[in-house]
C-alpha cells in the first residue's frame, strides 16, 4: 500500500480496505526500521499521530472525510505545530515546542491529515545537500553515501523512502525543487503569496514559500489543493479565488493532449554548465513532449547568469534581520554561562547557531552595513528586477520554461562541504525563479549511472494548474515516477 498514489490510498481509507490507524502504523513502523539509516525525520510522536488517525477514522466513518483525509503526511521542521518539538535544524530552537500551528500545518489538520512526524532539513533551510543540520546530514535513499538534496531533504527522503505518503517543504532558492530531482519526486515551488508564510519560520522572507512533495504531479495537485488560500495573517499572502489546482488533470485531449502548448528553452539552461548525462535526460523529454503536441521555441534569460550573486546578497541579507531574534532571551538556546547581557547575547548566538547560518548572517550585516547597502543590496535588487523582466519577455513567446532542475545527479556527502560556491552553483537553474517569485515544479525524467535526474518546468505567475497538467501528461506516458529505490519495499 506505501506505493500506492494520495487517491488510491483516500479510496482505500473510503471503502474501509484499511483505516488510518492502521496506514499510520505502518508508516510508522517502517520510520522505525528505516529512519535510522536515513535520518530523514527530527521528531516523531506516535501517540499524537495515532490519535489524529483515529479522529481521521471517526471522520471517514460519518462520511465527512475529505482527499486527504486519514492519510499521513510528514512536515517539514520548519513549520510551527502545536504541542511538537519545532527546531529548523537548529541547535538554536533544539528546545522549542510551538505553541500555536502554522498554516500550511492547520490547513492539513482541518483536512483531517494525520501529522506524522517533523522532518530534517538544513538548518534554518540554509543549504543545497541536508549537511547543515544541528541533528546530522540526512541520507539519499537512491545512494546513502550520497546527498539527497537541500534543505528540504529530510521531507524528500522520507517520501522517496516510503516513510511517509507525501510530505511539505519549503523552496527560497530551489529547496523543493532541488531535492525532489535528487531523489526522484515530483515537487512543487507555487507563485509566492499563493501558500501562507505564517508560522513557518522565516529564512529569506521575499523569496521563502511551501510547496508539496510526492510522487506525481496529480498528488501535488491535491496537496497544493489543501495548501493555498488566502491568509490575513500574513502581509505577503495573496487575495485570490480559491481553485482546483488538479482541474485540468482529467480533460481527455486524445493522443496529443499538449498540443498547441508553446515550451520555451532558454539557452540559458543548455550550456555547458549541465552535466551530459543529465542533458541527455532533460533532451530525451523535450522530445517526448514533442510527441505529447507542444512546440518548442527559443528564448533567453539573458540576466540569469547573475541569479546566484544576487540571491547571495539579497537571501542573506534578510537572513540577518530575521535571525536578529534569536537573541537567548524569550526563547530557544540560552548559553549556559555569561558575565552580562551583551555576553548572553554573542555566546548564545555563536553557540547556536552552525557555520553555514553564522556565513549568512555575516554577509547579510556586511551587505546592509553603512557604505555598502547602494553598492551590493541595491544593485542585486536591481538585478532581481531585471530576471523578472526577462521571464516576462520570455512568456510572451512560450506557455512553459523547460530546462535541467539541477547541474547533475546526487553528488557525495562532503564533496562540496569545504567550497561553498560549488554548493551554492547546485542551485543555478532554480534561483531565479524565486527572484521572479513564479511557479515551477521539478519531475522525474530518468536514471544516471543509477541516480535519478530531474526536468523543471516554470510557468507565469498563478498558471499551476497548466504547470501541473503539464507535467501529468508526461508521467502519463512515462514510468520514471514510479520507479522505487532498492529496499523500498
Amino acid at each position: 500500500m506505501i506505493t500506492d498514489s494520495l487517491q488510491a490510498l483516500a479510496r482505500a481509507l473510503a471503502t474501509k480496505e484499511v483505516s488510518s490507524v492502521e496506514l499510520t502504523r505502518q508508516y510508522l513502523d517502517r520510520i522505525a526500521r528505516r529512519n535510522p539509516q536515513l535520518n530523514a525525520f527530527i521528531s516523531i510522536d506516535e501517540a499524537t499521530s495515532l490519535a489524529q488517525a483515529g479522529a481521521a477514522d471517526e471522520r471517514l466513518a460519518k462520511g465527512e472525510g475529505g482527499p486527504l483525509t486519514g492519510i499521513p503526511i510528514a512536515h517539514k521542521d520548519i513549520f510551527c505545530a502545536q504541542g511538537w518539538l519545532t527546531t529548523c535544524a537548529s541547535k538554536m530552537l533544539s528546545n522549542f515546542v510551538s505553541p500555536y500551528d502554522a498554516a500550511v500545518i492547520a490547513r492539513f489538520k482541518a483536512a483531517g491529515a494525520v501529522l506524522l512526524g517533523k522532518t530534517n532539513m538544513d538548518e534554518f533551510a540554509m543549504g543545497s545537500s541536508n549537511e547543515t543540520s544541528f541533528y546530522g546530514a540526512v541520507k539519499n535513499p537512491w545512494d546513502a553515501t550520497r546527498v539527497p538534496g537541500g534543505s528540504s531533504g529530510g521531507s524528500a527522503a522520507a517520501v522517496a523512502a516510503g516513510l511517509a505518503a507525501a510530505a511539505t517543504g519549503t523552496d527560497t532558492g530551489g529547496s523543493i525543487r532541488q531535492p525532489a530531482a535528487l531523489c526522484n519526486l515530483t515537487g512543487m515551488k507555487p507563485t509566492y503569496g499563493v501558500v501562507s508564510r505564517y508560522g513557518m519560520i522565516a529564512f529569506a522572507s521575499s523569496l521563502d514559500q511551501a510547496g508539496p512533495l510526492a510522487h506525481s504531479a496529480a498528488d501535488c495537485a491535491l496537496l497544493l489543493n489543501t495548501m493555498a488560500g488566502f491568509d490575513e495573517r500574513d502581509s505577503t499572502s495573496v487575495e485570490r479565488p480559491r481553485e482546483d489546482y488538479g482541474r485540468e488533470l482529467t480533460a481527455d485531449a486524445g493522443s496529443r493532449p499538449l498540443a498547441g502548448l508553446k515550451i520555451g528553452l532558454p539557452a540559458e539552461f543548455f550550456d555547458d554548465g549541465c552535466s551530459p548525462e543529465v542533458m541527455h535526460l532533460v533532451e530525451a523529454a523535450i522530445a517526448e513532449y514533442r510527441q505529447l503536441g507542444a512546440e518548442t521555441v527559443a528564448v533567453s534569460l539573458p540576466s540569469m547568469q547573475l541569479s546566484v550573486a544576487a540571491y547571495y546578497v539579497i537571501a542573506p541579507a534578510e537572513a540577518s534581520s530575521n535571525l536578529a531574534r534569536f537573541d537567548g532571551v524569550r526563547y530557544g538556546y540560552r548559553a549556559p554561562e555569561y558575565q552580562d547581557l551583551n555576553e548572553m547575547y554573542s555566546k548564545s548566538r555563536a553557540q547556536g547557531f552552525g557555520a553555514e547560518v553564522k556565513r549568512r548572517i555575516l554577509i547579510g550585516t556586511y551587505v546592509l552595513s553603512h557604505g555598502y547597502y547602494d553598492a551590493y543590496y541595491l544593485q542585486a535588487q536591481r538585478i532581481r528586477r531585471l530576471i523578472a523582466k526577462d521571464f516576462a519577455k520570455a512568456f510572451q513567446q512560450c506557455d512553459v520554461i523547460l530546462g535541467p532542475t539541477s547541474p547533475s545527479t546526487a553528488f557525495k556527502l562532503g564533496e562540496k562541504a569545504a567550497d561553498p560556491v560549488q554548493m551554492y552553483l547546485s542551485d543555478i537553474y532554480t534561483i531565479a525563479v524565486n527572484l521572479a517569485g513564479l511557479p515551477a515544479l521539478s519531475i522525474p525524467c530518468g536514471f544516471a549511472d543509477g541516480l535519478p535526474a530531474g526536468l523543471q518546468l516554470i510557468g507565469d505567475y498563478f498558471t499551476e494548474s497548466r504547470l501541473l497538467n503539464v507535467a501529468h501528461r508526461y508521467q502519463q506516458v512515462s514510468d520514471w515516477h514510479l520507479q522505487r529505490p532498492a529496499g523500498f519495499s
